[in-house]
């Protein structure tokens, strides 16, 4: 061989997390935080949440009360997970399917459904103030952590980045990118990555050549984790370590969270086309919430009664919020003006003049 005695220069390797298996059983010692039976409720409550809202939102698109809406089934762990490792101060960059990490970080059920319904008051979030609205193109808000993070580190502020995004958005070159500036300049961003295995109609093998995304960060210079995305508490043990990482100055991190999409990619998509019945099928035996109940049932921490009474707690939570939002009386037209521009030019000063039914000069 034309290599021999050639020297190793460098060797890497991924490291995958998990604690629960798919019916419930410990598979090695829990993290501290888990041993804290009211959190892990409050992580169930949270995923339990975040499931029913989504199909009660589907149910407003069948019935044209919505718009196209990014269903998250399956992923709850994600979202639940991520969200809360994260501080107050922290900032959020989500995608547009990260519903239940809105929904943690203090975001409005009607707020989400103004957003999904076309009304940009939606955008107006009752979350933290600095977290960022849904991203709609894919990867697009990468760049954004990396910026955000940057200004954090020359403000020596002890604040983190968290940007979240599908396993498509890292064959995007804006996520190389903004892992390639957040590994050179060593930022306070945690990126996480959904691999729910298709990025729309494209399964993971058609898109990448990678064994894992998480190994994508290794070429930026930081540690990529790979983390069963089934597992909340898997999600939450990588964010908590990850971002008190960044939070020292450790540099940037990448989370690959391994889950799958139980739902169609959005309301308009029909993933019956493209994805055999029998896989999801088989993917529902690893669902988060089934598996966290079973162990919560295991810890004789919850039971049937507990189960009803959330469920109905949910859909009242749930019915409140949407007739909140179908009593939003709709926007004038006009205010699609109202915040592009500090002083709106003159050509669309006339277009909003003439639908206020003003002067068009």
């Amino acid at each position: 061989m034309a290599d021999e005695g050639l020297p190793v220069v460098a060797r890497f390797e991924v490291r995958q997390r998990s604690y629960l298996a798919p019916d419930g059983t410990v598979l090695r010692p829990l993290p501290d935080f888990a041993s804290d039976i009211p959190k892990l409720l409050a992580l169930y409550r949270g995923m339990v949440l975040t499931r029913a809202f989504d199909l009660k939102a589907v149910s407003l698109q069948r019935t044209g009360r919505l718009g196209t809406y990014a269903v998250s089934l399956g992923q709850e762990a994600v979202a639940v997970g991520i969200a809360s490792a994260m501080r107050q101060e922290d900032v959020l960059l989500p995608s547009y399917r990260d519903n239940g990490t809105l929904l943690w970080r203090g975001t409005k059920m009607e707020e989400i459904l103004l957003f999904w319904g076309g009304d940009e008051r939606g955008n107006l979030s009752s979350g933290p103030a600095h977290d960022f609205p849904y991203c709609i193109p894919v990867g697009s808000q990468a760049p954004q952590a990396a910026g955000v993070a940057y200004a954090f580190k020359l403000r020596k502020e002890p604040r983190v980045a968290v940007c979240l995004f599908g396993d498509g958005a890292t064959s995007k070159g804006d996520v190389w990118e903004a892992m390639n500036f957040a590994g050179v300049h060593k930022l306070p961003v945690v990126f996480v990555a959904n691999n729910n295995q298709w990025a729309i109609s494209v399964p993971l093998q058609l898109q990448t050549a990678s064994q894992t995304l998480a190994q994508k960060a290794i070429a930026a210079g930081f540690t990529g984790e790979q983390v069963d995305g089934n597992d909340v508490i898997a999600v939450r043990a990588a964010a908590e370590e990850a971002i008190a990482q960044a939070r020292a100055g450790g540099g940037p991190r990448l989370i690959e969270a391994l889950t799958y999409r139980l739902s169609d990619h959005t309301t308009a998509d029909d993933a019956a086309r493209y994805r055999p019945p029998e896989e999801v099928q088989t993917r529902w035996k690893e669902e988060p919430i089934a598996r966290l109940r079973a162990y919560l049932v295991s810890q004789k921490a919850w039971g049937k009664a507990q189960e009803e009474e959330l469920a109905a707690e949910c859909q009242k939570e749930i019915e409140a919020a949407i007739e909140r939002y179908l009593a939003s009386s709709p926007r004038a037209p006009e205010t699609m003006f109202d915040h592009l521009y500090a002083e709106l030019p003159r050509t669309y000063a006339s277009q909003r003049a003439q639908l206020s039914g003003g002067s068009d000069a």
